[in-house]
Protein backbone atom coordinates (compact mmCIF):
# COMPACT_ATOMS: atom_id res chain seq x y z
CA UNK A 1 0.00 0.00 0.00
CA UNK A 2 1.00 3.64 -0.59
CA UNK A 3 1.43 6.35 1.74
CA UNK A 4 -1.44 7.52 -0.36
CA UNK A 5 -3.63 4.87 0.50
CA UNK A 6 -3.21 4.81 3.72
CA UNK A 7 -4.23 8.45 4.16
CA UNK A 8 -7.18 7.69 1.89
CA UNK A 9 -8.12 4.94 4.28
CA UNK A 10 -7.13 7.22 8.26
CA UNK A 11 -10.49 7.70 9.09
CA UNK A 12 -11.66 4.32 8.71
CA UNK A 13 -8.78 3.25 10.73
CA UNK A 14 -8.77 5.83 12.95
CA UNK A 15 -12.32 4.40 13.79
CA UNK A 16 -11.70 1.10 14.20
CA UNK A 17 -8.49 1.99 16.19
CA UNK A 18 -10.86 3.59 18.53
CA UNK A 19 -13.00 0.76 18.78
CA UNK A 20 -9.74 -1.02 20.18
CA UNK A 21 -8.49 1.52 22.08
CA UNK A 22 -11.65 1.37 24.27
CA UNK A 23 -11.89 -2.55 25.02
CA UNK A 24 -7.71 -2.24 25.60
CA UNK A 25 -8.54 0.65 27.98
CA UNK A 26 -11.18 -1.33 29.47
CA UNK A 27 -8.66 -4.16 30.98
CA UNK A 28 -6.80 -1.55 32.65
CA UNK A 29 -9.03 1.66 33.67
CA UNK A 30 -10.32 0.46 37.53
CA UNK A 31 -13.20 3.32 37.29
CA UNK A 32 -15.51 2.23 34.25
CA UNK A 33 -17.14 5.19 34.11
CA UNK A 34 -15.08 7.15 32.33
CA UNK A 35 -14.92 4.63 29.34
CA UNK A 36 -17.67 6.89 27.76
CA UNK A 37 -15.62 9.64 27.60
CA UNK A 38 -12.82 7.82 26.47
CA UNK A 39 -14.66 6.74 23.59
CA UNK A 40 -16.07 10.28 22.77
CA UNK A 41 -12.85 11.55 22.76
CA UNK A 42 -11.63 8.84 20.27
CA UNK A 43 -14.00 10.24 18.07
CA UNK A 44 -11.75 13.09 17.13
CA UNK A 45 -9.25 10.77 15.20
CA UNK A 46 -11.84 9.68 12.82
CA UNK A 47 -13.62 13.29 12.84
CA UNK A 48 -10.51 15.38 12.35
CA UNK A 49 -9.17 12.84 9.38
CA UNK A 50 -12.60 13.34 7.38
CA UNK A 51 -12.20 17.45 8.26
CA UNK A 52 -8.14 17.95 6.60
CA UNK A 53 -9.78 15.00 3.70
CA UNK A 54 -12.42 17.65 3.08
CA UNK A 55 -10.57 20.56 2.80
CA UNK A 56 -7.68 18.85 0.73
CA UNK A 57 -10.71 17.85 -1.66
CA UNK A 58 -12.07 21.57 -1.77
CA UNK A 59 -8.77 23.06 -1.99
CA UNK A 60 -7.02 20.57 -4.43
CA UNK A 61 -6.65 21.20 -7.67
CA UNK A 62 -5.66 17.38 -9.31
CA UNK A 63 -9.85 16.59 -8.91
CA UNK A 64 -11.36 14.12 -11.30
CA UNK A 65 -13.34 16.66 -13.37
CA UNK A 66 -14.45 18.29 -10.05
CA UNK A 67 -16.67 15.78 -8.54
CA UNK A 68 -14.32 16.03 -5.53
CA UNK A 69 -12.56 12.65 -5.84
CA UNK A 70 -9.07 12.19 -4.56
CA UNK A 71 -7.07 11.15 -7.88
CA UNK A 72 -3.54 10.29 -8.05
CA UNK A 73 -1.09 8.81 -10.31
CA UNK A 74 -0.26 5.55 -8.09
CA UNK A 75 -1.87 2.30 -9.05
CA UNK A 76 -3.76 1.62 -5.63
CA UNK A 77 -3.97 -1.76 -3.52
CA UNK A 78 -7.75 -0.54 -2.80
CA UNK A 79 -8.39 -1.42 -6.99
CA UNK A 80 -10.88 1.38 -6.65
CA UNK A 81 -13.15 -0.55 -3.71
CA UNK A 82 -13.39 3.13 -2.16
CA UNK A 83 -14.10 6.58 -3.12
CA UNK A 84 -13.52 9.12 -0.89
CA UNK A 85 -15.28 11.92 -2.25
CA UNK A 86 -17.77 14.54 -0.94
CA UNK A 87 -20.65 11.85 -0.72
CA UNK A 88 -18.54 9.96 1.41
CA UNK A 89 -17.20 12.46 3.58
CA UNK A 90 -20.77 13.81 3.94
CA UNK A 91 -21.80 10.45 5.73
CA UNK A 92 -18.51 10.64 7.85
CA UNK A 93 -19.59 13.77 9.24
CA UNK A 94 -23.06 12.59 10.14
CA UNK A 95 -21.97 9.05 11.05
CA UNK A 96 -19.84 10.53 13.37
CA UNK A 97 -21.93 12.91 14.88
CA UNK A 98 -24.23 10.21 15.77
CA UNK A 99 -22.25 8.21 17.55
CA UNK A 100 -20.97 10.81 19.37
CA UNK A 101 -23.96 11.50 20.68
CA UNK A 102 -24.75 7.95 21.26
CA UNK A 103 -22.09 7.55 23.30
CA UNK A 104 -22.72 10.62 25.33
CA UNK A 105 -26.61 9.37 25.79
CA UNK A 106 -25.59 5.82 27.32
CA UNK A 107 -22.94 7.50 30.29
CA UNK A 108 -25.92 6.67 32.59
CA UNK A 109 -28.00 4.00 30.96
CA UNK A 110 -24.64 1.83 30.79
CA UNK A 111 -23.78 1.59 34.27
CA UNK A 112 -26.22 -1.45 34.89
CA UNK A 113 -23.85 -3.07 32.44
CA UNK A 114 -20.34 -2.57 34.76
CA UNK A 115 -18.28 -5.65 33.70
CA UNK A 116 -19.36 -4.94 29.63
CA UNK A 117 -18.83 -1.37 28.95
CA UNK A 118 -15.54 -1.82 27.15
CA UNK A 119 -17.52 -4.34 24.85
CA UNK A 120 -20.52 -2.33 24.65
CA UNK A 121 -18.53 0.98 23.11
CA UNK A 122 -16.11 -1.01 21.28
CA UNK A 123 -18.82 -2.55 19.40
CA UNK A 124 -20.36 0.86 18.63
CA UNK A 125 -17.77 2.33 17.10
CA UNK A 126 -17.02 -1.18 15.20
CA UNK A 127 -20.13 -0.79 13.72
CA UNK A 128 -19.78 2.71 12.96
CA UNK A 129 -16.44 1.69 11.10
CA UNK A 130 -18.33 -0.85 8.86
CA UNK A 131 -20.80 2.34 8.21
CA UNK A 132 -18.73 4.59 6.74
CA UNK A 133 -16.81 2.15 4.53
CA UNK A 134 -20.42 1.71 3.43
CA UNK A 135 -20.60 5.13 1.80
CA UNK A 136 -17.62 5.53 0.43
CA UNK A 137 -17.88 1.51 -1.05
CA UNK A 138 -18.00 1.68 -5.19
CA UNK A 139 -17.42 -2.31 -5.04
CA UNK A 140 -19.87 -4.99 -4.55
CA UNK A 141 -17.76 -7.25 -2.51
CA UNK A 142 -16.31 -4.41 -0.50
CA UNK A 143 -19.77 -3.32 -0.15
CA UNK A 144 -21.34 -7.26 1.08
CA UNK A 145 -18.09 -6.93 3.50
CA UNK A 146 -18.51 -3.16 4.83
CA UNK A 147 -22.56 -4.55 5.11
CA UNK A 148 -21.63 -7.36 7.54
CA UNK A 149 -19.24 -5.19 9.38
CA UNK A 150 -22.22 -2.82 10.36
CA UNK A 151 -24.53 -5.52 11.31
CA UNK A 152 -22.76 -8.42 13.20
CA UNK A 153 -21.79 -5.67 15.91
CA UNK A 154 -25.29 -4.57 15.93
CA UNK A 155 -26.49 -7.99 16.36
CA UNK A 156 -24.63 -8.30 19.58
CA UNK A 157 -25.43 -4.85 20.84
CA UNK A 158 -29.51 -6.02 20.62
CA UNK A 159 -28.72 -9.17 22.21
CA UNK A 160 -26.53 -7.19 25.14
CA UNK A 161 -29.35 -6.61 28.01
CA UNK A 162 -29.21 -10.56 28.32
CA UNK A 163 -32.39 -11.02 29.28
CA UNK A 164 -35.37 -12.24 26.92
CA UNK A 165 -36.55 -9.50 25.09
CA UNK A 166 -32.81 -8.88 24.39
CA UNK A 167 -31.64 -11.84 23.53
CA UNK A 168 -34.94 -12.34 21.02
CA UNK A 169 -33.95 -9.05 19.33
CA UNK A 170 -30.42 -9.83 19.02
CA UNK A 171 -31.40 -13.52 17.46
CA UNK A 172 -33.98 -12.34 15.09
CA UNK A 173 -31.80 -9.24 13.65
CA UNK A 174 -29.35 -11.81 13.15
CA UNK A 175 -30.93 -14.07 11.70
CA UNK A 176 -33.37 -11.39 9.25
CA UNK A 177 -30.09 -10.26 8.88
CA UNK A 178 -28.23 -13.04 7.86
CA UNK A 179 -31.42 -13.89 5.13
CA UNK A 180 -31.63 -10.73 3.79
CA UNK A 181 -27.75 -10.74 3.24
CA UNK A 182 -27.88 -13.83 1.31
CA UNK A 183 -30.30 -12.50 -0.75
CA UNK A 184 -28.01 -9.64 -1.74
CA UNK A 185 -25.40 -11.57 -2.13
CA UNK A 186 -27.05 -13.43 -4.85
CA UNK A 187 -28.58 -10.72 -6.22
CA UNK A 188 -25.20 -9.38 -6.41
CA UNK A 189 -23.12 -12.76 -8.20
CA UNK A 190 -26.21 -12.68 -10.85
CA UNK A 191 -25.18 -8.84 -11.33
CA UNK A 192 -21.61 -9.87 -11.68
CA UNK A 193 -22.65 -12.69 -14.17
CA UNK A 194 -24.14 -10.34 -16.41
CA UNK A 195 -21.90 -7.74 -16.45
CA UNK A 196 -18.51 -9.29 -15.78
CA UNK A 197 -17.25 -7.39 -13.47
CA UNK A 198 -17.99 -5.79 -9.62
CA UNK A 199 -17.02 -2.32 -10.18
CA UNK A 200 -19.84 -0.18 -9.80
CA UNK A 201 -18.47 1.76 -12.77
CA UNK A 202 -17.82 -1.27 -14.67
CA UNK A 203 -21.10 -2.29 -14.50
CA UNK A 204 -22.79 1.14 -15.41
CA UNK A 205 -20.92 1.30 -18.46
CA UNK A 206 -21.97 -3.05 -19.30
CA UNK A 207 -25.49 -2.31 -18.62
CA UNK A 208 -25.11 0.96 -21.02
CA UNK A 209 -24.09 -1.16 -23.74
CA UNK A 210 -26.31 -3.86 -23.38
CA UNK A 211 -29.72 -4.38 -25.67
CA UNK A 212 -33.01 -5.98 -24.80
CA UNK A 213 -36.72 -5.76 -24.86
CA UNK A 214 -37.41 -6.87 -21.12
CA UNK A 215 -37.27 -4.83 -17.55
CA UNK A 216 -33.88 -4.43 -16.85
CA UNK A 217 -32.54 -5.76 -20.56
CA UNK A 218 -31.71 -9.34 -19.12
CA UNK A 219 -33.42 -11.47 -16.51
CA UNK A 220 -30.00 -11.84 -15.34
CA UNK A 221 -29.92 -8.13 -13.95
CA UNK A 222 -33.76 -8.44 -13.45
CA UNK A 223 -33.70 -10.82 -10.62
CA UNK A 224 -30.48 -9.35 -9.02
CA UNK A 225 -31.57 -6.12 -8.55
CA UNK A 226 -34.67 -7.07 -7.33
CA UNK A 227 -32.59 -9.45 -4.62
CA UNK A 228 -30.33 -6.87 -4.48
CA UNK A 229 -33.37 -4.18 -3.57
CA UNK A 230 -34.53 -7.05 -0.95
CA UNK A 231 -31.47 -7.48 0.90
CA UNK A 232 -30.84 -3.10 0.99
CA UNK A 233 -35.03 -2.90 2.17
CA UNK A 234 -34.11 -5.00 5.36
CA UNK A 235 -31.15 -2.63 5.72
CA UNK A 236 -33.36 0.72 5.18
CA UNK A 237 -36.31 -0.98 7.48
CA UNK A 238 -38.47 -0.02 4.78
CA UNK A 239 -41.95 -2.32 4.39
CA UNK A 240 -42.20 -5.54 3.23
CA UNK A 241 -39.12 -6.35 4.98
CA UNK A 242 -39.67 -4.43 8.08
CA UNK A 243 -40.63 -7.37 10.09
CA UNK A 244 -37.92 -7.19 12.62
CA UNK A 245 -38.24 -3.70 13.18
CA UNK A 246 -40.84 -3.30 16.27
CA UNK A 247 -39.62 -6.56 18.04
CA UNK A 248 -35.54 -4.94 18.03
CA UNK A 249 -36.77 -1.75 18.67
CA UNK A 250 -38.10 -2.93 22.07
CA UNK A 251 -35.67 -5.34 23.08
CA UNK A 252 -32.73 -3.83 22.19
CA UNK A 253 -30.61 -1.34 24.68
CA UNK A 254 -32.58 2.01 24.27
CA UNK A 255 -28.90 3.97 23.09
CA UNK A 256 -28.55 0.72 20.43
CA UNK A 257 -31.90 1.32 19.07
CA UNK A 258 -31.13 5.45 18.81
CA UNK A 259 -27.77 4.36 16.88
CA UNK A 260 -29.68 1.96 14.78
CA UNK A 261 -32.14 3.77 13.92
CA UNK A 262 -30.39 6.96 12.64
CA UNK A 263 -26.75 6.08 11.74
CA UNK A 264 -27.26 2.47 10.16
CA UNK A 265 -30.10 4.33 8.10
CA UNK A 266 -27.93 6.84 6.88
CA UNK A 267 -25.34 3.91 5.84
CA UNK A 268 -27.93 1.99 4.39
CA UNK A 269 -29.04 5.34 2.10
CA UNK A 270 -25.69 6.13 1.47
CA UNK A 271 -24.93 2.76 -0.10
CA UNK A 272 -28.76 2.63 -1.83
CA UNK A 273 -28.05 5.96 -3.65
CA UNK A 274 -24.17 4.98 -4.73
CA UNK A 275 -24.93 1.68 -5.88
CA UNK A 276 -28.27 2.65 -7.76
CA UNK A 277 -27.48 5.86 -9.09
CA UNK A 278 -23.49 5.06 -10.05
CA UNK A 279 -23.90 1.73 -10.91
CA UNK A 280 -27.76 1.00 -12.67
CA UNK A 281 -28.77 4.54 -13.72
CA UNK A 282 -29.36 3.08 -17.35
CA UNK A 283 -32.29 1.46 -16.06
CA UNK A 284 -33.45 3.79 -13.40
CA UNK A 285 -36.83 4.20 -15.11
CA UNK A 286 -37.15 0.71 -13.72
CA UNK A 287 -35.70 0.28 -10.32
CA UNK A 288 -37.37 3.94 -10.05
CA UNK A 289 -41.15 1.97 -10.11
CA UNK A 290 -40.18 -0.43 -7.58
CA UNK A 291 -38.85 2.29 -4.90
CA UNK A 292 -42.10 4.52 -5.20
CA UNK A 293 -44.24 1.09 -4.85
CA UNK A 294 -41.36 0.35 -1.35
CA UNK A 295 -42.02 4.25 -0.80
CA UNK A 296 -45.85 4.06 -0.55
CA UNK A 297 -46.06 1.31 1.13
CA UNK A 298 -43.21 1.70 3.92
CA UNK A 299 -45.56 5.10 4.52
CA UNK A 300 -48.59 3.50 5.14
CA UNK A 301 -47.62 0.25 7.06
CA UNK A 302 -45.45 2.34 9.46
CA UNK A 303 -47.75 4.80 9.94
CA UNK A 304 -51.45 2.87 10.41
CA UNK A 305 -49.64 0.57 12.56
CA UNK A 306 -48.27 2.84 15.11
CA UNK A 307 -51.69 4.49 15.62
CA UNK A 308 -52.16 1.08 17.93
CA UNK A 309 -49.06 0.50 20.05
CA UNK A 310 -48.82 1.29 23.74
CA UNK A 311 -45.45 0.80 24.31
CA UNK A 312 -43.40 4.11 22.70
CA UNK A 313 -40.64 1.93 21.48
CA UNK A 314 -42.30 -0.42 19.49
CA UNK A 315 -43.96 3.19 18.30
CA UNK A 316 -40.89 4.65 17.01
CA UNK A 317 -39.88 1.09 15.62
CA UNK A 318 -43.37 2.18 13.28
CA UNK A 319 -42.27 5.62 13.44
CA UNK A 320 -39.09 3.99 11.49
CA UNK A 321 -40.41 2.36 8.98
CA UNK A 322 -42.84 5.30 8.11
CA UNK A 323 -39.69 7.71 7.78
CA UNK A 324 -37.89 5.42 5.61
CA UNK A 325 -41.08 5.73 3.17
CA UNK A 326 -40.59 9.73 2.99
CA UNK A 327 -36.75 9.15 2.20
CA UNK A 328 -37.58 6.28 -0.69
CA UNK A 329 -39.88 9.05 -2.06
CA UNK A 330 -36.61 11.46 -2.86
CA UNK A 331 -35.01 8.39 -3.99
CA UNK A 332 -37.80 7.58 -6.26
CA UNK A 333 -38.01 11.52 -7.41
CA UNK A 334 -34.68 11.39 -8.17
CA UNK A 335 -34.97 9.17 -11.24
CA UNK A 336 -37.21 11.03 -13.04
CA UNK A 337 -35.36 14.51 -11.71
CA UNK A 338 -31.78 13.31 -12.64
CA UNK A 339 -33.09 11.64 -15.97
CA UNK A 340 -30.57 12.61 -18.82
CA UNK A 341 -28.71 15.29 -16.74
CA UNK A 342 -27.19 13.01 -13.87
CA UNK A 343 -24.22 11.97 -15.89
CA UNK A 344 -23.51 15.80 -16.60
CA UNK A 345 -20.74 17.02 -14.49
CA UNK A 346 -22.55 19.87 -13.77
CA UNK A 347 -25.98 18.39 -12.90
CA UNK A 348 -28.19 18.98 -10.23
CA UNK A 349 -31.50 16.64 -9.23
CA UNK A 350 -33.48 17.56 -5.90
CA UNK A 351 -33.98 14.18 -5.21
CA UNK A 352 -31.03 12.86 -4.44
CA UNK A 353 -29.86 15.99 -2.42
CA UNK A 354 -33.35 16.18 -0.53
CA UNK A 355 -32.57 12.34 0.49
CA UNK A 356 -29.27 13.46 2.24
CA UNK A 357 -30.39 16.66 3.68
CA UNK A 358 -33.75 14.58 5.58
CA UNK A 359 -31.27 12.28 6.74
CA UNK A 360 -29.41 14.95 8.39
CA UNK A 361 -32.70 16.25 9.82
CA UNK A 362 -34.13 13.00 10.82
CA UNK A 363 -31.24 12.21 12.45
CA UNK A 364 -30.92 15.13 15.14
CA UNK A 365 -34.80 14.86 15.34
CA UNK A 366 -35.13 11.49 16.05
CA UNK A 367 -31.83 11.19 18.31
CA UNK A 368 -34.04 14.19 20.42
CA UNK A 369 -35.96 11.85 20.82
CA UNK A 370 -34.41 8.79 21.74
CA UNK A 371 -31.91 10.47 24.05
CA UNK A 372 -34.84 11.46 25.95
CA UNK A 373 -36.58 8.53 26.25
CA UNK A 374 -33.36 7.08 27.16
CA UNK A 375 -32.89 9.30 30.55
CA UNK A 376 -36.56 9.05 31.15
CA UNK A 377 -37.04 5.27 30.68
CA UNK A 378 -33.62 4.36 32.99
CA UNK A 379 -35.28 6.16 35.83
CA UNK A 380 -39.21 5.39 35.25
CA UNK A 381 -38.12 1.49 34.41
CA UNK A 382 -40.90 1.36 31.85
CA UNK A 383 -41.78 2.03 28.27
CA UNK A 384 -45.33 1.79 28.33
CA UNK A 385 -46.73 4.97 26.98
CA UNK A 386 -49.93 5.38 30.04
CA UNK A 387 -46.45 5.18 32.09
CA UNK A 388 -45.25 8.98 30.75
CA UNK A 389 -48.73 10.39 32.33
CA UNK A 390 -47.72 13.92 34.23
CA UNK A 391 -43.53 13.63 33.47
CA UNK A 392 -44.03 17.65 32.67
CA UNK A 393 -44.15 18.09 36.32
CA UNK A 394 -41.48 15.30 37.11
CA UNK A 395 -38.84 16.88 34.33
CA UNK A 396 -40.06 20.24 33.19
CA UNK A 397 -37.35 20.89 30.79
CA UNK A 398 -36.69 17.31 29.47
CA UNK A 399 -40.29 16.68 28.51
CA UNK A 400 -40.49 20.16 26.78
CA UNK A 401 -37.15 18.97 24.06
CA UNK A 402 -39.11 16.03 24.22
CA UNK A 403 -42.49 17.42 23.16
CA UNK A 404 -40.36 19.49 20.49
CA UNK A 405 -38.79 16.25 18.91
CA UNK A 406 -42.32 14.18 18.40
CA UNK A 407 -43.36 17.83 16.96
CA UNK A 408 -40.32 17.94 14.90
CA UNK A 409 -40.73 14.18 13.63
CA UNK A 410 -44.21 15.47 12.14
CA UNK A 411 -42.65 18.05 10.39
CA UNK A 412 -44.06 20.79 12.37
CA UNK A 413 -41.99 24.07 11.98
CA UNK A 414 -39.27 25.62 12.74
CA UNK A 415 -37.58 22.14 12.31
CA UNK A 416 -34.91 20.66 10.23
CA UNK A 417 -37.86 17.79 9.23
CA UNK A 418 -40.37 20.81 8.06
CA UNK A 419 -37.65 21.53 5.43
CA UNK A 420 -36.87 18.27 4.38
CA UNK A 421 -40.20 16.77 4.04
CA UNK A 422 -40.82 20.17 2.09
CA UNK A 423 -37.47 19.05 -0.16
CA UNK A 424 -38.68 15.80 -0.75
CA UNK A 425 -42.68 16.19 -1.55
CA UNK A 426 -41.54 18.87 -4.22
CA UNK A 427 -38.94 16.79 -5.56
CA UNK A 428 -42.02 14.14 -6.06
CA UNK A 429 -44.05 16.99 -7.78
CA UNK A 430 -41.51 18.06 -10.44
CA UNK A 431 -40.82 14.83 -11.16
CA UNK A 432 -44.03 13.90 -12.09
CA UNK A 433 -44.71 11.69 -8.97
CA UNK A 434 -47.82 13.63 -7.41
CA UNK A 435 -49.14 10.91 -5.93
CA UNK A 436 -46.55 9.38 -3.96
CA UNK A 437 -46.15 13.52 -2.90
CA UNK A 438 -50.03 13.26 -1.96
CA UNK A 439 -49.62 10.49 0.07
CA UNK A 440 -46.76 11.30 2.05
CA UNK A 441 -48.73 14.66 3.26
CA UNK A 442 -51.30 12.40 4.23
CA UNK A 443 -49.08 10.05 6.01
CA UNK A 444 -47.74 13.06 8.15
CA UNK A 445 -51.23 14.17 8.84
CA UNK A 446 -51.86 10.42 10.06
CA UNK A 447 -48.37 10.66 12.52
CA UNK A 448 -49.51 13.75 14.03
CA UNK A 449 -51.89 11.66 15.73
CA UNK A 450 -49.88 9.08 17.74
CA UNK A 451 -46.79 12.02 18.29
CA UNK A 452 -49.51 13.88 19.86
CA UNK A 453 -51.21 11.44 21.68
CA UNK A 454 -47.65 10.81 23.49
CA UNK A 455 -47.41 15.02 23.81
CA UNK A 456 -51.07 14.93 25.37
CA UNK A 457 -50.59 12.19 28.10
CA UNK A 458 -47.19 13.91 29.22
CA UNK A 459 -49.03 17.20 29.88
CA UNK A 460 -52.37 16.88 30.60
CA UNK A 461 -52.52 13.36 32.47
CA UNK A 462 -52.23 13.47 36.06
CA UNK A 463 -48.53 12.05 37.27
CA UNK A 464 -48.16 8.30 38.30
CA UNK A 465 -45.31 9.30 40.79
CA UNK A 466 -43.75 12.64 42.12
CA UNK A 467 -40.31 11.53 42.12
CA UNK A 468 -38.41 13.85 40.50
CA UNK A 469 -36.22 13.02 37.13
CA UNK A 470 -32.71 13.63 37.07
CA UNK A 471 -30.31 13.63 34.25
CA UNK A 472 -26.25 14.10 34.61
CA UNK A 473 -24.40 16.36 32.52
CA UNK A 474 -23.03 13.61 29.74
CA UNK A 475 -26.86 12.96 28.46
CA UNK A 476 -28.07 17.06 28.85
CA UNK A 477 -25.08 17.59 26.45
CA UNK A 478 -26.35 15.23 23.71
CA UNK A 479 -29.70 16.36 24.13
CA UNK A 480 -28.98 19.78 23.99
CA UNK A 481 -26.84 19.56 21.03
CA UNK A 482 -29.39 17.40 19.30
CA UNK A 483 -32.28 19.82 20.43
CA UNK A 484 -30.26 22.68 18.51
CA UNK A 485 -29.21 20.40 15.53
CA UNK A 486 -33.19 19.50 15.07
CA UNK A 487 -33.85 23.60 15.42
CA UNK A 488 -30.88 25.03 13.45
CA UNK A 489 -31.63 22.44 10.38
CA UNK A 490 -35.32 24.49 10.24
CA UNK A 491 -34.03 28.03 10.28
CA UNK A 492 -31.01 27.97 8.52
CA UNK A 493 -31.31 24.72 6.38
CA UNK A 494 -29.15 26.14 3.85
CA UNK A 495 -25.39 25.02 4.37
CA UNK A 496 -26.48 21.83 4.92
CA UNK A 497 -28.69 21.60 1.49
CA UNK A 498 -25.27 22.93 -0.11
CA UNK A 499 -23.42 20.59 1.47
CA UNK A 500 -25.59 17.62 0.29
CA UNK A 501 -25.87 19.07 -3.09
CA UNK A 502 -21.90 18.91 -3.16
CA UNK A 503 -22.16 15.22 -2.36
CA UNK A 504 -24.33 14.36 -4.41
CA UNK A 505 -22.45 15.80 -7.59
CA UNK A 506 -19.57 13.00 -6.53
CA UNK A 507 -21.82 10.05 -7.81
CA UNK A 508 -22.03 11.75 -11.19
CA UNK A 509 -20.16 9.07 -13.61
Amino acid sequence: MSVHDFYVISPYLAMAGAGLLVILLDLVLPKKSLLPYFAFAALAGPFVLSLIQFYDISESTNLLQGSGVFSTDEPSVLLGALSVDRFALFFNFLIIGATALVVLSSTDYVKNLERFQGEYFGLILFSATGMMLLAAATELITIYISLELTTLPLAALAAFLLNRQSTEAGMKFLIIGAISSALMLYGMALVFGFTGSTQLAEISTSIGQATGDMPFGSYALFIGIILMVAGFGFKLSAAPFQMWVPDVYEGAPTPVVAFLSVASKAAAFAVLLRVFFTGFFDVALDWGILIAGLAAASMVIGNLVAISQSNIRRLFGYSTIAHAGYILVGVAAGVKSGEGIFRAPEFAAIGPDSVLFYLAAYAASNLTAFIAITAISTKINSDQISDYAGLVTRAPVLSIIFALSLLALVGVPPTGIFIAKLYIFTAAVDSGLTWLALLGVINSAVSAYYYIRIIRIMFTQPAVSEEKITVSPAPWLALGLAGAAMVFLGIAPGFVMEAAQSAVRALAV
